[in-house]
Parts: C-alpha cells; sequence; structure tokens
C-alpha cells in the first residue's frame, strides 16, 4: 500500500505526467470557425485563442448551455491564428506562441508557451454538492500573487481567498477579505489565469500545501483564460488587451486633494481651500463626504440632492473653487434609505432590488433602514445616472462611489440580472460602468473621475480608481499599503492607492503622517482623506508636519509630467505605475515576496519608511544599472542591499541612470501647468552608452485625445561618441494639436568635470555648478526641429 501511495504522488509532482479527472472521456475534436470544440462524456470544451498569448477554456457540462456572455472579456479572436493537429493520443492547438495539449487517455488539458509549459488541469471541473470547481496542478516552488486586494504579503500561496467583496474597518497588518477580490490568479511563473465569472466563490492557493489551485463557485460560467507574456508588463500587457485599457485620467485627477468624512457646510469648504491658498500648498479637488446631502450622519443617505440650508450657494461655491483651480467631487451611495427623501420616488419608480415577492428589499444596516438601486434593471440606471447628470450640470468635476460592495447585501435579495450572490462581485463594476456610459453619451469630451471602493477584474476599462478602504491611521495600516498597490496593478487595476495619513481611528502621529504623505508621492493618486476626529489636511496639522507635508506636495507637483507619461503608459501598454522589482529582475526569487521598495514608472527606485523612529533601513537596488540618490546625486552600483540612512523630510528615492526625468516648476494648481518651459534632467554615467525615453503630453482633458490626434510626444536620446555625449531632443506631433516653440532646460547630472565645451547649434552658452557637478543648458526649439547638443567631457 505504501508503493501505491508514493507512485501517486510521484505523478502529481508533475506536470507532465499526471492524470486529470478519471472519469472524464475523450470522444471527438473538431475545429469549428475560431473554436475548437472537444466533447467528452460529461459535456464539452470550447477552447478559444484571443492571440498568441492568451487562449480561452470553458467547459460546459451535460444539460447546461454555453454562457457567452463576460463581465470582464472585451477583446474580440477576429484574427487569431491557431493550427489543430491529432497525433493520435493528443490534441494540439497551436498558436504561434501558446498553445494547450489535450491528451485523449487519460484525459488530461495541459498548457505550454514557446514550448515552456506553463499550467494543466489537476482535477478539471468538478461540481458538487454547493460549489463548482476547477482545479489545476501548481509547481511546488510556484510564488502565487492575485486575488485582489488584500493584506496577506506578496506571495500568497497557502491562502483560500473568499471571492465576495467586502468591507474591512480599520484593517492593519493582515486583511483576508477586503473591498476588491479578484478571480486572478498571477504566478512567478510569468502567467495569469483569470476565472471569468461573476458569482461569489473562493480560490484556494494551494491552501492544502497539495500542490493545488482551485477555483471554486456557486454557479455560473465555467471558463477561464491563461494569459502568458515575454516579460511581467507584456503579460499585463496582454491581460489589459483582453479586459480593456484604463482611459486616460485627467491630469488634475495627479494633484493633491483636500478630503475628510467630512466637510459639514459651504463655508467650512471655502474656509478650507483659503487655508491651502493661503499656505500656498498645492491643490487641485475637494471631496465632500455625505453631509452635502444631510445633516446627520445617520438617516439621511439616498437624499442625493443638495443639503441647502449647509450649503445654500452650491453652484457658486463649486465655479468659486473651479476659478481657484479647484475640482468638486461628491460622495454617492447606492442605498435608498426609507428615510430618505429619494424614497417615495424610488418606489414609485420601480428602481429598487426587490424581495423574493416582488417588493422593495429592505434591510437595516449602519446608516439606517434601507432598500438598494437595482443597477441592472434599464429603469433603475437611467434613475441613477440622471443624479450624476445633474451633479455635472451643476460643475461637479468628478464621481466618488462608496460603500459599493455593496456594503450590506443580503443573499435574499433579487436584481434583475440574478440574485445578489450572483451579482454581488461586478456590483461596483456596473455601477462605474454606469458612471462611465453615461459620460460617454452625455459628456462625450470630458474625461471622467470615478473614485469606487469596489469592483471586479477589468474594471480599469470603465476609469475606476480603485482605494485599499478605511485602513487604520497606524504604522501597521502604512505597512499593508505598497503590498495591495503593487498587487492590484499586477492584476489590472494600476490606481490603487491608499487614504494618505490614513482613515481609522483618533491617531494623532506626525511622524505617520509625514511618512505617508512622503510615500503618496509615488502613488497614483494623491488623496489624504481620514475620520475628522484627527485632521487629514496638511493647513490643519502642526507647523512641522505641514512643513513636511508640504514640501512632499511640491515635489509630487513637481514630477507632473513624469507622472502623466505614467498615465499614457498605462492607457497604452496597460503598465502598472507601481511596479515590483522583480519585473526589474524576473528570475531573482528573493523578490519574489517583497514590497518594501518597489519602481514608479521605469525610472524611480522608492523605499518607502514604514516604520516609526528610523534612522536607516535597507534598500536593494536592482542589478544591471547604477542608481541617483535623487536628493543628493550619490551613485549606487546596482545588484546589492545598502543600508542608507534616513531623512526627516524624504523617504529614500533614487533615479536610473540613463533616465531622462521630467519636471516643472512649483505651481498651486495643475490648472496652470505651462510647458512652454520645459525641464528636462539627464542622469549621466559611463555605463550608460545610449538612453532614450519619450513623454507624452496633450491638453490634459479631451477624452479622446490620442484617437483625434491631439497630442504630442517629445522624444530625448543619447549617444556616447569617444568623449562626447550628443543629445537629441524630437517631437511626433498629432495632426490636430497645437503645436508650440519651448525653452527646453536641459540639466545632466553625473558629471565629474566641467564638460569642455558645449554647443546648441551655434550657441555654446551653459551654467555649471560645481557644488553639484551639475550642467544646465538651455535649449530654444521649435515644433518638429530636432535640437542637436553636443556636450565634449574633459577627459
Amino acid at each position: 500500500m505504501k508503493n501505491i501511495i508514493l507512485f501517486i504522488v510521484t505523478l502529481f509532482s508533475s506536470g507532465f505526467t499526471h492524470a486529470q479527472n478519471s472519469t472524464r472521456v475523450f470522444q471527438s475534436a473538431v475545429k469549428q470557425g475560431l473554436d475548437l470544440k472537444i466533447e467528452v462524456n460529461d459535456g464539452y470544451y470550447i477552447f478559444k485563442p484571443f492571440s498568441a498569448n492568451i487562449i480561452e477554456t470553458t467547459f460546459v457540462p451535460k444539460g447546461e448551455y454555453l454562457k457567452a456572455t463576460s463581465h470582464a472579456v472585451v477583446a474580440k479572436p477576429y484574427n487569431s491564428y491557431f493550427e489543430m493537429t491529432d497525433n493520435g493520443n493528443e490534441v494540439v492547438l497551436k498558436t504561434k506562441g501558446l498553445y494547450v495539449t489535450i491528451t485523449k487517455k487519460p484525459f488530461k488539458i495541459s498548457y505550454h508557451y514557446k514550448d515552456k509549459f506553463i499550467i494543466s488541469e489537476k482535477e478539471g471541473y468538478v461540481k458538487n454538492d454547493s460549489l463548482e470547481t476547477i482545479q489545476f496542478h501548481l509547481e511546488k516552488d510556484e510564488i502565487l500573487y492575485g486575488g485582489g486586494a488584500r493584506a496577506l504579503g506578496m506571495n500568497r500561496r497557502g491562502n483560500r481567498l473568499e471571492l465576495y467583496n467586502k468591507a474591512h474597518y480599520g484593517y492593519e497588518t493582515r486583511s483576508e477579505l477586503m473591498n476588491y477580490t479578484m478571480p486572478i490568479v498571477v504566478s512567478s511563473k510569468q502567467y495569469l489565469v483569470h476565472f471569468d465569472n461573476a458569482p461569489i466563490g473562493f480560490l484556494d492557493l494551494d491552501s492544502k500545501g497539495d500542490n493545488t489551485l482551485t477555483y471554486e463557485t456557486i454557479s455560473g460560467r465555467k471558463t477561464y483564460q491563461v494569459i502568458v507574456g515575454d516579460s511581467w508588463l507584456d503579460m499585463i500587457d496582454n491581460y489589459t488587451d483582453l479586459t480593456g485599457k484604463q482611459p486616460l485620467l485627467p491630469r488634475w485627477a495627479l494633484g493633491n486633494f483636500s478630503s475628510r468624512f467630512g466637510y459639514h457646510s459651504q463655508r467650512e469648504v471655502e474656509m478650507t481651500i483659503k487655508k491651502f491658498k493661503d499656505e500656498k500648498i498645492p491643490v487641485d479637488a475637494i471631496i465632500l463626504d455625505l453631509y452635502w446631502f444631510g445633516k446627520e450622519l445617520k438617516g439621511t443617505m439616498g437624499n442625493l440632492e443638495v443639503f441647502r440650508e449647509a450649503f445654500p450657494d452650491f453652484e457658486g461655491m463649486v465655479k468659486r473653487l473651479k476659478d481657484k483651480g479647484v475640482k468638486t467631487i461628491t460622495i454617492t451611495e447606492p442605498f435608498i434609505l426609507t428615510t430618505s427623501k429619494k424614497w417615495n420616488e424610488a418606489v414609485e419608480k420601480r428602481i429598487l432590488a426587490k424581495d423574493s415577492v416582488g417588493k422593495p428589499a429592505t434591510y437595516d444596516f449602519y446608516f439606517g433602514n434601507t432598500g438598494l438601486i437595482d443597477i441592472y434593471n434599464p429603469d433603475g440606471e437611467k434613475w441613477f445616472w440622471n443624479i450624476y447628470k445633474g451633479l455635472a450640470n451643476k460643475g461637479v468635476a468628478g464621481v466618488w462611489g462608496d460603500l459599493g460592495e455593496p456594503e450590506v447585501h443580503p443573499e435574499w435579495v433579487e436584481h434583475k440580472a440574478g440574485s445578489a450572490n450572483e451579482v454581488h462581485n461586478i456590483y461596483g463594476h456596473d455601477w462605474a460602468r454606469l458612471v462611465f456610459e453615461g459620460y460617454e453619451r452625455d459628456f462625450p469630451n470630458t474625461r471622467p473621475f470615478i473614485l469606487m471602493r469596489a469592483g471586479y477584474s477589468g474594471s480599469q476599462r470603465y476609469g475606476m480608481i480603485p482605494w485599499s478602504g478605511d485602513v487604520n491611521r497606524t504604522w501597521g495600516g502604512l505597512q499593508s499599503q505598497p503590498e495591495i498597490a503593487l498587487q492590484m496593478g499586477m492584476q489590472g487595476l494600476a490606481y490603487m492607492h491608499s487614504d494618505l495619513g490614513g482613515f481609522a481611528g483618533a491617531n494623532l502621529d506626525d511622524e505617520l503622517y509625514a511618512r505617508w504623505l512622503q510615500y503618496g508621492v509615488f502613488n497614483p493618486i494623491y488623496r489624504p482623506h481620514a475620520q475628522e476626529d484627527v485632521p487629514s489636511e496638511p493647513v490643519f496639522r502642526s507647523e512641522k508636519a505641514k512643513a513636511l507635508a508640504k514640501e512632499a506636495i511640491e515635489l509630487r507637483y513637481k514630477l507632473l509630467p513624469y507622472n502623466y507619461n505614467l498615465v499614457y503608459e498605462n492607457n497604452q501598454f496597460g503598465k502598472p505605475l507601481m511596479r515590483p522589482l522583480f519585473f526589474e529582475e524576473p528570475n531573482n526569487s528573493d523578490l519574489f515576496d517583497y514590497s518594501k521598495t518597489y519602481l514608479w514608472g521605469n525610472d524611480f527606485l522608492v523605499s518607502p519608511v514604514l516604520e516609526a523612529g528610523k534612522k536607516e533601513q535597507d534598500v536593494y537596488f536592482p542589478k544591471d544599472n547604477v542608481w541617483f540618490n535623487y536628493y543628493t546625486d550619490e551613485k549606487v552600483t546596482g545588484g546589492q542591499t545598502k543600508t542608507v540612512t534616513l531623512k526627516e523630510n524624504a523617504i529614500p528615492t533614487y533615479v536610473r541612470a540613463g533616465a531622462f526625468i521630467p519636471n516643472t516648476n512649483s505651481i498651486q494648481t495643475t490648472e496652470i501647468y505651462d510647458d512652454r518651459v520645459y525641464k528636462i534632467d539627464y542622469y549621466h554615467d559611463a555605463s550608460v552608452l545610449s538612453s532614450s525615453r519619450s513623454v507624452y503630453t496633450d491638453d490634459g482633458k479631451s477624452a479622446n485625445a490620442i484617437a483625434d490626434k491631439n497630442y504630442e510626444i517629445l522624444n530625448f536620446e543619447m549617444e556616447t561618441k569617444g568623449s562626447v555625449l550628443e543629445f537629441q531632443i524630437s517631437d511626433d506631433i498629432g495632426k490636430n494639436y497645437s503645436s508650440k516653440s519651448r525653452i527646453f532646460y536641459l540639466t545632466i547630472h553625473g558629471l565629474e568635470k566641467k564638460p569642455k565645451r558645449i554647443m546648441v547649434g551655434r550657441n555654446s552658452d551653459f551654467d555649471w555648478s560645481e557644488t553639484t557637478k551639475t550642467a544646465r543648458i538651455p535649449v530654444e526649439r521649435n515644433s518638429e526641429e530636432t535640437s542637436i547638443i553636443t556636450v565634449k567631457l574633459k577627459k
């Protein structure tokens, strides 16, 4: 008996040799159009290649029909090429990269990419009494990521993750279930599996330690896609091609937000922004929590109209703020309390989710007795959109959707599209769709700002900006944030960010506040927010905390052109703004479970300070690069961990040698951003013989800037020719973009001596700093010209 057990273990330790469901019997294989259909004794499979990097697999059990509708997938497999071959005991569907092998006896499905084994089904699809499952075999050394937003450590293998969006108030270093659960698994072997199904369930990442990955669900589609790529960024690009790219954010969304729970009156709002202006702290938006529609915390949710007693001139307030370069954003929730002003209207217009007998479903939660808008009912969708349309017509510039898990969603509640458990995880996703499509229809020239607390796979295509929920205002709360943001970026939602400073609890800790806001400089969204017991806005903090916050916010604005280019890269290529270090070193297993230091875009290395009272910390510098201290220009050779001294006014930040970093002068709002005077810093090291970067720009607000050819891309290049550095500046201009002449100030860092000569055409003027060892070169340039700058170095 022992020998039999050992034999079984050996079989299951290899992706190449183990058998699948022993009762499943192959019957036939036929290529039908763009699909491959495999008949088995208990149903059939449909294999659908979307590209050389994506194959979708669906199982349809006997007695069921093919459910073709996906909440996530928008790509079409129109031009996907594949070959089908029958090799006797194997049927192979082969693209130019990814291929799937179906072994007939014993039945087995396995996936390879360019002859490298990726993954195979273990039991495949199985239905038991309560759940339907799809099971895969894992290799023993794989690190697993995914499952949405959780605080578990980067390696999530060993956990059984519930797929049920749910808020976790006051979490710190560990949270097993949060607002964004995602049916996605990402492997350190550089593949992604997306389970394309909306109903609730579980994602078991080898919790039993038997090398098994299991997707479990209550119902729905038995569909998954396997996605691969030649690099981490390539894989994410392919996934976001499948599920949709994030639209461009408006430029103002990269600025500083004033936000708290919450501003009680028009006077309080305008006084707060006046404080920012008086203190000369940049700010671009203010967010109004639930007091804009009611005086009390409880009992008013669902009013969804301006509370005139506290905001008598709401429209005038919004206009005055706009004139100062400050946008207004209002909170909304999908709950209509029975005590709210809209309750009777909601009942009359039949826009609410129902109970089992067709009456409006009502139940109690923290804010009162409530109903829930049925966004799957066309009447409910139209009614809810008209609320947003009305606010937009009042000048409101952005949408904040809160409690969208939905926060309380009893399983007996019925929606037009199905039961609560069938639509729960995609409610926030479709709420964002409702808003996004409304803007496309009624405000087609506006880039929407859609801040949401819950979503699902593919939500990025609706412009969703996620945040990490009600994190505790403690060091433990801060420590979990890099992991959450990095994980979500790998899963397509690249704008995951936190309430800077922390949300929950009345903890007045200036050091924590400053460190969190310094970390926020290198976050997708810069939005301090908290319960009002302790102020979240820097203008109401101590003088020291305010000064540190101001310095961080000014740096955020200085990097505006660099950050805006990250928005473009995400829109075009799906690139996360925050990237794990293993993207840089994909074969370094020591980095697979590491989130303490990360990349901000391609060229910044950032190491947030996550503990109180620290004077120094270890930073790993990726190999095959030289890294410049952003504040001192000290160079560090990559491939080592170095202990660095910490400064009170900044976190450790480094720039890759060979980088061109665009930046701007200090401004108080992005509304006055002007790049006719363009600052670009180049980080020189002799190890970099040539380098190039491109920087995207447009008007910062047109919804269809790229499609309408209303943009400009600036190209910066450097090539070493002996003792001469030759720089070129050129551009690619969309045919509908109003091009302009500029003065560029090219600053070269990392020089050992003052250059012997610098020429820009016939001009040889430049400024040399002996202290910083930098050369600053003015370059007057007309659009569509190529400017050449030669720098003759002293030997």
